[in-house]
């Protein structure tokens, strides 16, 4: 395992969009914190950035690299290796590179000028949010043998979890404006892992008044120690389950 996890890796890590994305976000977050008087408002614009590039560069290149890689794990699974151990490697090996690459990228700048609660949150947020949206793309992959078809569905998950959630979700609070909904947009917060980890900075960064009586709502809850911790084991749970039925799927799959 240990050997498939440090190919995958340094084939990443050797790769060029991946170096591109890497110099992007350190050119981008460098900028912006250099052209805000505050760096507190210079992390308020990162923050929409790592919400909607991170998630999308770690479902597509994910998903591209499984693709390409057919050949190789048709090799793998001729050896006398577990499925779940080859198809787990390659989900560490993506994971760890894409998780690097954003800490060298914004993690370096974040910790230069905002090294405090607020920075390591969004540090911690935009690793998880990079992990989530592998494992994603490696349950679409493993769903499809149609490269095209399988990346037409991870660029439709992205549009939803990035775009299409947060309409839904005002079209709801428009239609039962009426209701005393803001306790369920809680539960509902937890549907979606970028809207999660957006409003855990949010709160770090005490501007949840902008969010009006339903930020007051978030705070009560995600703004205590018990709040925070489901809040982590909630991400960590997108984490854990389409990486785990992905394996289930890539056991039972014939090459």
């Amino acid at each position: 395992m240990k050997k498939i996890i440090k190919y995958v890796i340094i084939d990443i890590l050797r790769n060029k969009i991946m170096l591109v994305y890497t110099l992007f976000l350190l050119l981008f977050s460098f900028s912006i914190f250099n052209l805000e008087d505050n760096s507190a408002k210079g992390l308020l614009s990162l923050l929409n950035i790592i919400l909607i590039i991170v998630p999308l560069v770690s479902i597509l290149f994910s998903a591209i690299y499984v693709y390409n890689s057919a050949e190789f794990l048709e090799l793998l699974v001729s050896q006398p290796l577990k499925r779940r151990t080859i198809w787990l490697s390659f989900f560490y090996g993506l994971s760890a590179s894409l998780a690097i690459a954003f800490m060298i990228g914004a993690g370096v700048p974040i910790m230069i000028y905002q090294s405090n609660p607020t920075g390591f949150m969004m540090l911690l947020s935009g690793i998880l949010l990079s992990v989530i949206f592998v494992a994603i793309a490696m349950l679409a992959a493993v769903s499809t043998r149609d490269k095209a078809k399988g990346i037409g569905i991870t660029i439709l998950l992205w549009l939803y979890f990035a775009l299409l959630f947060d309409g839904i979700v005002l079209l709801l609070l428009f239609q039962f404006s009426d209701y005393p909904v803001e306790k369920f947009m809680v539960a509902v917060s937890a549907l979606n892992p970028i809207d999660l980890s957006r409003i855990l900075i949010l709160l770090k960064m005490d501007v949840s008044a902008l969010m009006g009586y339903t930020g007051a709502i978030f705070k009560d809850f995600f703004g205590t120690q018990l709040g925070l911790l489901i809040s982590v084991l909630v991400l960590f749970t997108w984490i854990f389950v389409p990486a785990m039925l992905s394996v289930r799927k890539f056991k039972r799959k014939d090459l």
